[in-house]
This record gives structure tokens, C-alpha cells and sequence, in this order.
């Protein structure tokens, strides 16, 4: 009961959420100032569905010449308005641009698929529209969005080779390794969006039966719900994706609590399209919010720059600069990588000798924040979670430290754990988390991840490999980095039987380690 309690507590928050900040650009978006010219439409989607639109228009657009088109769904759960501010901006320099609501979500018709076939097909019907109803260019078309905006428009560009142009920002490329990594449900995540989506739209039945076997733990039902995961993941159709050409920018938040930073840099890698990759401090679309005010913004400069060259054709560099751009959460500058490879090249190991046992079922202490909220702060204040490291019980945490750094250490990248585990029951979780430990034994959060086993036999030893959230963070001179292992997070469905105790070992054959991503002074 205490998973589904925490559901509800976080789908009430997100929802509220959602309201305000759709409200917030409801209520700013009139007050824009622009000579472009916007109509409020209705746009036949798949299935005679009907779609609410917006298309802005260039000043003196009349017909007598083409313009690039952009086409841009909306967020989960936002209204029809949430890009009017920057559609404006981009009909200004000379764009067409297409926002609507995608189904299921407000006055637009039919029912939330989670970015199922309809929705793909929704985006092609639009950009049909677009052609047969305004000076659209045919040949130079761009599609781009927020969060689930971005997830739809990744999708679409495997599906439709007329698009030639993607901007996906804060979104996923595999839904199953977002909400599901490590084979543990992100409880919090998923729950804020199935929270959003009552409020706010009308969900198919497929879907509510997907959310309730997922809080469920309907193991019965995994299979299903990784081939509807899969169906609705860009990565599924990266061959595809590839094939139809489109250049592809992608930018996401170091500590997005929906949609991880690691699935997008693994899409990128595979990626053989003109491409980049942005991550910044922040969570589940904050880097982007200001931009929705009209304020400036990185990550939409970077979005017009993107389509201005793959669109426009105009020699502004963009094509030139390292394509994998990170800022770091504790630095102001933007580092550039040729790829993604590259930012985790040189990984220092720090080892887990000795053998510890921690029983499960209790919080020690540790844990990766509250969704949104932590990642927020961190974002604005450097202040991630935070968790007295000498003070964790050892009863529920395993605890292994580095020495004391005479350097600073910049990690960049994925930090890996590897390690031999010996179960007193059949199935568990255990929540890795790696913590830079100041003087005082302070440790704040660098990056955390889930991992959940089933069927082992209670006794019988087996290895454990697991990728932590990928992040740029800076460890003082001074410090150390500490990895600590417990059994309970309140973001993640926890799958430990009662009574049940983990031991974690290190063979001399077989030795464990954290491997940590580092950037050389």
C-alpha cells in the first residue's frame, strides 16, 4: 500500500504542476510581442480525429513564396499555446510554424496513446495540412517539442522522410530504459504522468491497464509492457531514423527524473544522421521552461541555430562545433566533446574490498531526491540531495570510500558498479548511489540508479553490473567520493521480501568496483 499511497502523493503534485505552469504560459503567451500573424485552427488527424492547432505565420506571408516548416506537439498535458512565445519568435525570422495539442490532451479529440501509431501518424497528417494550407516549403521541413513534443517528433522523423529537421528536447528515445531502467519501476515518474494525463486528457484503456500492471508489479505482464514500450521508443526504429536522413539535435537535463540522461546519450551514439547532444543542470524539461516566457534561453537559441542551418541552409557554425556540448552542474561553462565516447575516456576505479551484508526493507537515509524538486534545486542552487555519510546505519548501507582527493576531480559521464551479490530470497532491489563527501562526512548526490533481480537462488553468489544516471559534476580538492548501497528509495518500486538481506563481496578473482568517468585537469 505505502507504493500506492506515494503514487497518488506525487500524481497530486504533478498534476497541480502542470496546471500552474500551463496557466503561467497561457497567461504570458497574448502578451508577446511580435509582427507575425496566429490562427487558431482545427487539423484532421489520423482517423478523423480532430486536432487543436495553431499556425503562425510570417509577416506579409501571402502566398507569393515558400517558407520552411515547423511543426511542434505539444508537452504531456500542456494546452495548445505552450509554444506561442517562441513560434512567434521563429515566424519572425521567417519560419511557418504548426503547434497542436496532440490527442487525447485537452480540446483535441480522441484518446492519450503515449505516443502509439496515432500520434506518429497525427504528426504526418498535420504537416499534410500544413502543405495543403499555408505557404509551407515541402522540402524543408523541421519538427521539434518539449518532453513528450519530443518524443513524437523523434518518432515521426523515422516514420515520415519528409521531415528533415528534429529539435527533441527533454525527451526520450527508450521509454522502457526511462521509466524501467535497471529493471525497477520509477514509481514517482510514472506516476506524475498518469497523474497529468487524468487531469488533464483522456487515456486510451490499453494505457490505464500499462499504468496499473506497472504499479502492480505484474511480472506476468513484463513482457507486454517492455513491446509497448518498445513500440513507442525511437530507438526501436534507429535504422530507420537513419536511413530517412533527418538531422537530429537532442537536449536533456543531467537530473531529468523521467526520461535519465543515459538512454539519450546510447540513441546518440547510434546515430549516423548529422546530430548533437546538449545536457545541462536541471530536471524533466526546466532547462527549456524559460524559454516558453520568452526569456532567453540556451537551449531554444541552440534550437533555432539548428534549424536555421538544416532548414535555411544558413552557415551560422552550428554544424562545426563539437556536437556533444555539457555543462557541468557545478561550473558555468560549456564543454564540447567530438562524441560521446569521448567524455567518459579515462575512468579511475575505486575499489569495494571486504565482504558486507545490509538487510533490506528499511530507508538508511540514502536517497535520489524528490522528483523534480531536488533536481530543481540543484539546478538553481547547486544544493543536490544530501545524506550525512558516516552517520548512514550499516545495518541498511553498505558504505565504501575513495581517499581524500588532492585534486579536484571532474567527473564526466557514466560511472559503472560491479559487484558479486548473494540474495537471502529469491528477488530484491538494491539503489546504488555515489555521494561527494566533504570534510564534515557531507555527502551530496553526484548520481544514483536502480537495480532489481528476480528468480536467483537464495545463497548463490552472481555478478551485478549497473550503469549509474550519467552527470557532470566537479569534486573539490579535498573530498571523496563514497558509493553507498541500500534497498529503499521512494522513487522506485522496491521488490525485497520481508526479512530478506543482501551481501555484497569482492572474489580475488573477480574483484568489485565502481568505475568513475573522469576528466583530465
Amino acid at each position: 500500500m505505502g507504493h500506492h499511497r506515494r503514487a497518488l502523493r506525487t500524481t497530486a503534485v504533478g498534476a497541480v504542476s502542470a496546471s500552474l505552469i500551463a496557466g503561467g504560459v497561457l497567461g504570458f503567451a497574448p502578451a508577446a510581442q511580435a509582427t507575425s500573424v496566429v490562427r487558431f485552427v482545427d487539423i484532421t488527424g489520423d482517423g478523423g480525429t480532430v486536432l487543436k492547432a495553431n499556425v503562425t505565420l510570417p509577416a506579409g506571408a501571402d502566398g507569393t513564396r515558400r517558407y520552411p516548416l515547423i511543426v511542434l506537439p505539444t508537452s504531456w498535458g500542456f494546452p495548445q499555446a505552450e509554444y506561442l512565445v517562441q513560434a512567434q519568435k521563429l515566424a519572425d525570422s521567417g519560419y511557418i510554424v504548426v503547434g497542436y495539442n496532440v490527442r487525447g490532451f485537452w480540446q483535441s479529440g480522441g484518446q492519450v496513446e503515449v505516443a502509439g501509431p496515432e500520434d506518429t501518424a497525427d504528426a504526418s497528417k498535420v504537416i499534410d495540412w500544413a502543405l495543403a494550407n499555408t505557404p509551407a516549403d515541402a522540402s524543408h521541413i523541421g519538427m521539434g517539442g518539449v518532453s513528450y513534443g519530443a518524443g513524437i517528433s523523434l518518432l515521426a522523423a523515422a516514420h515520415d522522410k519528409r521531415i528533415k529537421a528534429v529539435a527533441s528536447l527533454s525527451g526520450w528515445a527508450d521509454l522502457i530504459g526511462s521509466i524501467y531502467s535497471g529493471r525497477t519501476q520509477h514509481v514517482e515518474a510514472a506516476a506524475l504522468l498518469d497523474g497529468v494525463s487524468v487531469v488533464t486528457g483522456r487515456q486510451d484503456p490499453e494505457v490505464r491497464q500499462v499504468f496499473d500492471d506497472f504499479y502492480a508489479s505484474n511480472l506476468a505482464k513484463e513482457q507486454d509492457l517492455i513491446d509497448w514500450g518498445k513500440k513507442r521508443s525511437a530507438a526501436t526504429y534507429v535504422d530507420q531514423l537513419n536511413k530517412n536522413g533527418a538531422a537530429v539535435l537532442m537536449a536533456n537535463a543531467w537530473g531529468d527524473t523521467v526520461f535519465p540522461a543515459n538512454q539519450y546519450a546510447d540513441f546518440y551514439e547510434k546515430l549516423t544522421v548529422p546530430k548533437r547532444l546538449e545536457f545541462r543542470p536541471g530536471d524533466h524539461a526546466t532547462a527549456e521552461l524559460t524559454g516558453l516566457f520568452g526569456l532567453p534561453n540556451d537551449v531554444w537559441t541552440d534550437t533555432e541555430r539548428w534549424f536555421d542551418h538544416y532548414l535555411k541552409g544558413t552557415d551560422n557554425g552550428i554544424d562545426r562545433e563539437a556536437p556533444v556540448q555539457l555543462k557541468p552542474r557545478s561550473t558555468g561553462g560549456y564543454e564540447g566533446y567530438p562524441d560521446w565516447k569521448s567524455v567518459g575516456a579515462d575512468r579511475q576505479k575505486i575499489a569495494l574490498g571486504g565482504t558486507t551484508t545490509i538487510h533490506a526493507n528499511v530507508d538508511s537515509g540514502a536517497d535520489g531526491g524528490i522528483v523534480f524538486l531536488s533536481s530543481i534545486l540543484d539546478q538553481v542552487a547547486q544544493v543536490p540531495p544530501m545524506a550525512a555519510i558516516p552517520l548512514l546505519p550499516r545495518r541498511w548501507a553498505a558504505v565504501w570510500q575513495s581517499e581524500k582527493y588532492a585534486t579536484a576531480r571532474r567527473v564526466r559521464g557514466t560511472a559503472k558498479l560491479h559487484t558479486t551479490l548473494t540474495p537471502t530470497k529469491e528477488s530484491g532491489t538494491l539503489v546504488a548511489y555515489l555521494y561527494d563527501v566533504g570534510p564534515l562526512g557531507l555527502g551530496k548526490l553526484v548520481s544514483n540508479a536502480p537495480y532489481t533481480f528476480h528468480d536467483r537462488t537464495p545463497g548463490e553468489p552472481f555478478g551485478v553490473d549497473l550503469e549509474l544516471f550519467s552527470t557532470a559534476y566537479d569534486v573539490p580538492a579535498g573530498h571523496r567520493l563514497a558509493l553507498v548501497v541500500d534497498t529503499v528509495d521512494p522513487l522506485y518500486i522496491e521488490h525485497n521480501p520481508s526479512g530478506a538481506q543482501l551481501t555484497f563481496s569482492s572474489p580475488a578473482d573477480d574483484p568489485s568496483y565502481v568505475s568513475i568517468p573522469v576528466r583530465e585537469q
